[in-house]
């Protein structure tokens, strides 16, 4: 903190408590509320970035549960690394904290545990019901207090009130809260190993088991007295199947994430059909059990409507629901049994394997009434089009993401942690066998699994390798630690995989050590814990294996994934895997792994040392090589069935951003990826490179509507034009009219700065005239032709559809991307400037308006290294170009009241182009400092230079994660 905290402090408490209006706030330093009214602003987010930034830290909670505190494991840690510690008081009121809770609690390194014990007269313990926090920081303490306790759902998603404060360290509420934590500290009972035993006797004995709060659902698919009945999700895709049969379509595809109840959504439906005779394809004869039994469950009937056709079964040919394998079925004296009509209805299990010859023959062999195919994964990355098998026809989706927002799946706690470091050599591709299994990696391993837990009495963990050599010796090298544990390859047999499978299950081995034979096909529900110790290879395998532990099961609330990060080289494949991004856009891929999306309950958690390794991944990674860009448009062809326009990618793959970066337009784009495609004019093309290049990024509406109405209108008069912008609740005023103006006459290009108007066909494309909008000429006339028709219409539309991201009645979104050219051009100038003339700031001193732009760590810069530094989410440190002084004529336009200033921020010269805009900012008046900054001259010479710096006020104080991620080096 500065010297002017207290200053700060005060002002900041008569604009909470006064008048906001008269008084300017320090947003770290303000009182309010923290709610959970988004998974951006919740009370998990705060707690996070509170602990981050602390020196200590005291959590006075009744309530924990294991969830909960599963959150906060890996900011924990990294305190841990750099020595900060803190306390923990809790208790047992009301038997609400679960002995797993206690256990997990000790694991805890840096944190010491005590239970609250203030008796009343009679010797009795009170009921202890606290919600508190407190953070120590430099100089000053923060609470947090209000009706969160340290559960998941209390802290991520249910409607709580929390009150925030901050005081220096001497204020009367800093010492009367210390004061009390302090007495009840010293009354409380110190947290044991022993204790925890004792606790957990009890609570068996007086508990039962249920939790009296958090009801656990018992899932969907648990044998009990009341019929199975669909969920919301499963209704709408039922819905969606029978207008498809309405409409006449025989056959389509589900496309249903691991565990989300593909099976009995596909009994479901055969339920409402009532098919004769019905067939059920899959490739394993134990996925065959598992659904003839999910089928009976909720068609009911005879059973002996209800048979198997395997290797190892065989049956009356009559049965009315036959569940069969592709290796039995496929087999032509078995196949020619059944007439090419006998089955009405047909299903596909794991219909993505219809690209093998079985699965293959049997779908050609028969005409039923209805086809479906179900799959969690119908991407491939070879040649066959299952999409194309069904006609395209997708009768609905349910990806992960959807599932989990939706409770369809157990919630899961992603831990992604550095790998073992030994001798200063980190775990990696190149590692051998020795190094893998070495006995200090295998502690470490270990270390981790205990510290980051799991839910419920028994673990029962699932552990993939790199090779088959390392499951054995990793297996073998728990056995000798008393962990209990087996490997299983692809060398072993089917009755060997279930027998081991069973052994999970019943707890008397606690893992299973594989690398990839459990990818799919195999449904463990039990499984609370998934270890990942290899590097991801591909982001749908990576989706296969996390979907191992996610199906419900009772007594598991969650789905622990430690995730160990070595020094791999495809490490940025983690935050697209787990986030479904298919945008290939960094920027997307870095905002995404700084954020740490939460999915409900689901919470995604990276150690710092994980996540800059996985940041050196994707700096060092070519998301848009061109195979890559291609297997990506090849998937959504194939979808679609036709040659997908550029608003077909941005809806759902490839974002138009990175086109216009590598390919400039649409049309270049699909001649790289071998789309044969009429000839189009040089003209054309930069006309199209002009769309894609400047509007398709829909950072302003503007010129988009303007052109869209254009191609429909021969003209548009002010008055119309102004009715469009109000419609699209754009915001009008004659300075964008007239950048409009400047941009779509190209005006705004002339000049040396690249790109120039000659780059775009160095001719206006809109004529404004008596106040009146026109196509020029030339470019009406070129739109005669189709496919340059189509095209520009695509670009049109794939800006509008990405404007989406953006605010429409702001010239900027807080919190989004803007490059410099962007800057120029939605605050209105009249000419593009290169970004080398820009530097850190420029002036329009006609419009008086001044975009800033910081590079926040400039250890890889190349220019003057000026040390701004936040000092609080709402004030930033900054410095004036080299050679200024304090009456300097520019340093006094930073003081004009009547300049706008808009800061824009970037983590490091690694974010490419674009800064994050954080929102317009006001100086400080008594803020202006002459410093001097040691330069090197071409000679090596070292010289002072005057600067001047001088803080920002910010008008929208920082969102906590943009500013733990920029400033994380500070601390």
């Amino acid at each position: 903190m500065n010297s002017n905290l207290r200053q700060d402090l005060l002002n900041t408490v008569k604009n909470n408590f006064i008048d906001k209006d008269d008084y300017v706030g320090v947003g770290n330093l303000s009182a309010g509320l923290v709610l959970n009214q988004s998974t951006d602003t919740n009370v998990y987010r705060v707690l996070k970035m509170e602990l981050a930034t602390c020196e200590s830290f005291t959590f006075a909670v009744a309530f924990i549960n294991h969830q909960g505190l599963a959150t906060l494991l890996t900011v924990l840690r990294d305190l841990h690394k750099r020595g900060i510690k803190g306390r923990i008081l809790t208790s047992t009121y009301l038997y609400f904290n679960k002995p797993e809770v206690f256990r997990a609690l000790l694991e805890i390194p840096n944190a010491e545990v005590r239970l609250f014990n203030e008796k009343n007269a009679k010797n009795e313990v009170l009921p202890f019901h606290a919600k508190g926090y407190l953070f120590e920081h430099k100089k000053y303490m923060s609470a947090i207090i209000g009706s969160s306790n340290l559960t998941s759902s209390a802290i991520l998603n249910n409607y709580e009130w929390n009150f925030r404060v901050n005081s220096l360290t001497n204020a009367e509420l800093t010492q009367e809260l210390s004061l009390q934590i302090k007495d009840e500290w010293q009354k409380a009972i110190p947290l044991t190993w022993q204790w925890c035993e004792r606790y957990r006797y009890e609570y068996e004995n007086k508990h039962n088991d249920e939790n009296i709060l958090d009801h656990p659902q018992v899932p969907y698919y648990v044998e009990d007295r009341r019929p199975i009945e669909p969920n919301l999700m499963q209704k709408s895709a039922l819905g969606e199947i029978a207008d498809l049969r309405n409409k006449g379509i025989d056959k389509a595809l589900i496309i249903s994430a691991t565990g989300t109840g593909k099976t009995y959504l596909g009994a479901f439906d055969v339920k409402n059909y009532q098919p004769k005779r019905f067939l059920f394809v899959v490739h394993r004869e134990q996925i065959l059990e598992d659904a003839l039994e999910s089928f009976y469950k909720v068609i009911g009937g005879n059973r002996h409507d209800y048979g198997i056709y395997s290797g190892n079964h065989q049956i009356d040919l009559n049965t009315k629901y036959v569940f069969a394998t592709s290796q039995t079925l496929s087999k032509d004296e078995r196949l020619t049994q059944f007439s090419k009509d006998e089955f009405d209805y047909v299903m596909f299990d794991e219909a993505h394997h219809l690209g093998a010859n079985q699965y293959l023959k049997i779908f050609n062999y028969f005409k039923p009434k209805f086809c479906l195919g179900m799959t969690a994964t119908p991407e491939r990355t070879d040649d066959f089009n299952i999409f194309k098998l069904f006609d395209y026809h997708i009768a609905y989706e349910i990806r992960l993401q959807d599932a989990l927002e939706n409770e369809m799946l157990v919630p899961f706690q992603y831990y992604g942690v550095e790998d073992y470091v030994h001798d200063n050599q980190v775990i990696s591709d190149a590692s051998s066998l020795k190094e893998l299994v070495a006995d200090e990696r295998v502690d470490y391993i270990i270390q981790q699994t205990k510290y980051y837990g799991y839910s419920g009495d028994t673990l029962h963990g699932l552990i993939f390798c790199s090779s088959n050599a390392e499951a054995e010796e990793l297996a073998e090298g728990l056995e000798n630690r008393g962990i209990k544990a087996k490997a299983l390859s692809g060398e072993d047999s089917i009755k060997t995989r279930d027998q081991v499978v069973k052994e999970l299950e019943k707890g008397k081995i606690n893992y299973i050590v594989t690398v990839d034979i459990f990818n799919e096909g195999i449904d463990i529900p039990c499984i609370n814990q998934i270890v990942l110790l290899r590097s991801t290879q591909s982001s749908i395998i990576f989706v296969q294996q996390l979907g191992r532990g996610l199906r419900k099961f009772p007594g598991k609330d969650y789905l622990t994934v430690i995730d160990f990060i070595g020094a791999y080289d495809n490490n940025y494949l983690i935050p697209i895997a787990l986030t479904g991004d298919k945008a290939h856009n960094k920027d997307n891929v870095k905002d995404e792994l700084e954020i740490e999306p939460i999915y409900g309950v689901s919470v995604i958690n990276f150690t710092h040392v994980a996540k800059e390794r996985i940041f050196e991944s994707i700096n060092h990674s070519n998301l848009t090589v061109k195979r890559k860009l291609r297997e990506e448009y090849i998937n959504e062809k194939r979808k679609i069935g036709h040659i997908p326009q550029m608003t077909d990618l941005q809806s759902s793959s490839i974002d138009c951003q990175v086109i216009a970066d590598k390919y400039k337009n649409y049309y270049k784009f699909l001649l790289e990826m071998g789309e044969e495609l009429d000839n189009l004019s040089d003209y054309q093309q930069k006309i199209l490179s002009f769309l894609t290049v400047v509007l398709s990024n829909g950072k302003r509406k503007h010129e988009l509507l303007l052109l869209r109405n254009l191609i429909e209108k021969d003209k548009i008069n002010d008055e119309l034009y102004e009715k469009i912008l109000k419609q699209n609740n754009c915001y009008y005023d004659q300075e964008t009219v007239n950048s409009v103006n400047y941009i779509l006459s190209l005006d705004f290009f002339k000049g040396k700065a690249l790109p120039n108007e000659q780059s775009y066909g160095g001719q206006a494309l809109v004529i404004y005239k008596n106040g009146e909008y026109r196509l020029n000429s030339i470019l009406r006339e070129n739109l005669k032709n189709n496919l340059f028709f189509e095209l520009f219409k695509d670009a049109i539309e794939t800006g509008l559809l990405r404007s989406k991201k953006y605010l429409s009645n702001k010239s900027f979104t807080i919190g989004e991307r803007y490059s410099r050219l962007d800057a120029c051009r939605l605050l209105n100038w009249k000419h593009v400037v290169s970004g080398q003339n820009i530097g850190g700031y420029r002036f329009d001193d006609e419009l008086k308006n001044c975009p800033i732009f910081v590079t926040y760590d400039k250890r890889k810069s190349n220019s003057i290294n000026y040390p701004d530094r936040f000092i609080s989410p709402s004030v930033i440190n900054i410095y004036s170009k080299t050679n200024r002084k304090l009456d300097s004529s520019e340093v006094a336009k930073f003081k004009d009241s009547e300049m706008s200033l808009y800061l824009f921020v970037k983590k490091s010269n690694d974010d490419g182009v674009s800064f994050i805009y954080l929102g317009q900012c006001k100086p400080e008046e008594r803020s202006f400092t002459q410093e001097y900054q040691k330069i090197t001259h071409k000679s090596l010479e070292k010289k002072l230079v005057p600067v001047v710096s001088f803080n920002l006020q910010l008008s929208t104080p920082v969102d906590l994660n943009r500013y733990y991620m920029l400033t994380k080096l500070d601390y």
